[in-house]
């Protein structure tokens, strides 16, 4: 009895009793984020930097110690949770730089409940229990009483010593791990967030801007010279209208894809079927998801090393289609049923050049699913709109965001066009695959009234998928394996990241597959390409696909920093090359020996000189004032870009 008693005194100490605590979350937390994570070895990466916090208060607190134990676990358990939830919605590892997003996180955070398992609460449970006690319980007294009693300073300082030294000793040789996922198990999670805090990683040197050229680009991607002289298809689409269509969480696997006998995308199936389309395709955005699809489909640049494209590059005067478009005197505009503050696009099309953007403001507020009006609104009033423009006789480019299939995709029940059987009924899966059965109704309605009015056989469209929809890190085993039903295999990261891409132009375009690899920063050249326009001066980071067979797309988001898709393989790494692995590409295959290193480092530098590109660019002047327009085709203004944007 004596013995138990003893034993109980010791494991109330709070230093004992709060590192028992946070070694089990810290488990918990690691076995979400990472494929290992022995208790050893968490005790001996993670631990070491609360002890150190632990010891400071040991060292400097005399009253409301416990209270003080408890913040700490407090703050601790919300990282834990953070990075936990982040990981699960993004599958990278979140830091403070995750923190410039916050309002926009809370836009979404339907997205974010619909991750949350029920356990991650437990990581609160010992929170909410010693708080009630210390406030309420009679006995907390003596708890208090105990834990006021100061540790043996001795004792204190040397397990100091011992954590500091095990911080450094976990921090300091794998500072240059290229993975943020391996960095933060071999750092812990707390000693990585607290190394991206301290270090100086952003300051890097830009490459020089006269040393970037657009031959130094292609030789890094291995861009081939098009064997027809003159390209394929150059000019095909001269004087055309340009429509580009972004879907919302669009994958390709949908294409073609039965359930049940049904068509999942009718729509899209026949007009793959009809065209050109590109089953090889892959997304290139990061934490900007959407707005990031706009910014790379719009500049042919990277996403930058951190944050989201519209938070960190639209001071800049970005080289862009509406701009090649402006100068064959076309009109621009963009569409997006969400207000326009949203992820910043205001300032991101004033950026990219657009003469006009039409937001909630302009479609209202009526048939309103997750952030705005549901696509078939945005679709009946874009298409009335550009009817109009059309009339004017100006041609136009006009980028379409629709928003309905948005994450977590619970659309209205009366949206739904197709019936599932009973396996997918109330998973991610299942009511995934509702709403993009509606975005394809929605679309086609759009296809069938831009025929209507004559603007359907006067025009090149482009329609692809934004970014991924289901995330590997965020299906529940039940979930994986109904996707490798429909699949035919084991869904991987490459099915993730691989989106349609179709390219349709009456009177041009016929049936064809194209199987040649491409991402979104290929669209602006082959875009050009097609219209006829002029790259001779504007520097690009992608290629037209009509006239390339080889390629190299560098990946930063969703994956750690070094990922990249290359013609065998996926490649994600370790601490660097030698330690990565290979994934199979969207059909399944890893050809030849995958990417090579070659091709990793090649990848790299590809990132690093449109860092350095376009943080050179000229910075715009000081926003001035929106204007607002009156359409013809609706009682609601669009709002016309600032004069003050160049290149109007």
């Amino acid at each position: 009895m004596l013995y138990l008693k003893k034993a109980c005194h010791y494991l109330l100490k709070p230093f004992v009793f709060f590192s028992i605590i946070l070694l089990l979350k810290s488990y918990l937390a690691w076995s979400v984020l990472f494929d290992s994570g022995s208790a050893l070895n968490i005790l001996l990466t993670e631990m070491p930097f609360i002890w150190i916090l632990f010891c400071i208060v040991e060292w400097l607190a005399t009253k409301r110690k416990l209270t003080i134990y408890l913040t700490i676990n407090l703050a601790v358990t919300g990282l834990f949770f953070a990075v936990v939830m982040y990981y699960k919605y993004y599958g990278v590892i979140a830091t403070y730089h995750a923190l410039e997003q916050v309002n926009q996180v809370t836009a979404v955070k339907n997205s974010v409940f619909s991750l949350l398992q029920p356990y991650y609460l437990f990581l609160f449970t010992d929170v909410l229990v010693i708080g009630f006690y210390l406030i309420r319980s009679k006995h907390a007294e003596a708890w208090k009483t105990l834990a006021a009693k100061k540790e043996r300073r001795g004792v204190v300082t040397a397990l100091f010593a011992l954590s500091l030294f095990l911080c450094m000793f976990n921090i300091l040789p794998n500072r240059a791990s290229m993975s943020e996922l391996k960095k933060a198990e071999q750092m812990g999670i707390i000693g990585y967030e607290a190394y991206t805090l301290l270090a100086d990683e952003e300051k890097q040197v830009p490459v020089p801007v006269t040393e970037i050229t657009q031959d130094t680009v292609n030789q890094l991607k291995g861009t081939q010279p098009a064997a027809a002289v003159p390209p394929q298809l150059q000019a095909a689409a001269k004087g055309r209208n340009v429509i580009v269509i972004q879907m919302e969480s669009l994958q390709n696997f949908l294409i073609n894809l039965r359930v049940n006998g049904q068509e999942i995308t009718p729509n899209l199936n026949r007009l793959a079927g009809e065209n050109f389309y590109f089953n090889h395709f892959y997304q290139q955005v990061g934490q900007g998801n959407t707005s990031d699809a706009e910014f790379v489909v719009n500049t042919s640049m990277y996403i930058p090393r951190r944050g989201a494209a519209t938070m960190s590059y639209v001071d800049y005067d970005l080289p862009s289609l509406p701009k090649l478009f402006k100068a064959q005197g076309y009109d621009t505009a963009t569409f997006h049923t969400n207000v326009v503050e949203f992820w910043n696009r205001n300032n991101l099309y004033r950026a990219l050049g657009f003469d006009r953007y039409y937001d909630q403001s302009y479609f209202g507020t009526e048939d309103t699913v997750f952030f705005g009006p549901k696509d078939e609104v945005l679709y009946e009033k874009t298409s009335a709109e550009l009817a109009r423009m059309q009339e004017s006789g100006r041609p136009f480019y006009a980028h379409v965001i629709s928003m309905t299939a948005h994450h977590p995709y619970t659309t209205p029940a009366e949206l739904d066009q197709i019936t599932l059987p009973e396996e997918y009924q109330d998973n991610f899966v299942g009511d995934y695959l509702r709403a993009q059965s509606y975005a394809d109704y929605a679309l086609g309605q759009f296809i069938d009234e831009l025929k209507a009015s004559g603007v359907y056989d006067n025009s090149l469209i482009l329609i692809y998928g934004d970014h991924v929809g289901l995330p590997i890190y965020s299906l529940k085993k039940n979930e994986v394996e109904l996707l490798e039903g429909l699949v035919g295999r084991e869904y991987s990261f490459s099915d993730m990241f691989n989106v349609p891409l179709m390219v349709i132009a009456p009177g041009i375009t016929y049936p064809s597959v194209f199987e040649q690899m491409g991402g979104q920063v290929d669209v602006l050249p082959t875009i050009a390409n097609l219209a006829g326009l002029s790259l001779a001066d504007q520097l690009h980071f992608g290629q037209d696909l009509f006239n390339t067979t080889r390629n190299l797309l560098p990946e930063r988001y969703y994956l750690p920093t070094g990922s990249l898709i290359g013609p065998n393989a996926l490649f994600i790494p370790g601490s660097g090359y030698e330690d990565g692995t290979q994934y199979p590409l969207a059909d399944g295959l890893i050809r030849e020996d995958g990417v090579t290193r070659s091709e990793y480092e090649r990848a790299l530098e590809l990132l690093n000189l449109s860092d350095s590109y376009v943080t050179q660019l000229p910075r715009l002047e000081p926003e001035g004032s929106l204007e607002d327009t009156q359409p013809a085709s609706s009682g609601s203004p669009a709002a016309t870009v600032s004069p003050s944007s160049p290149n109007r």
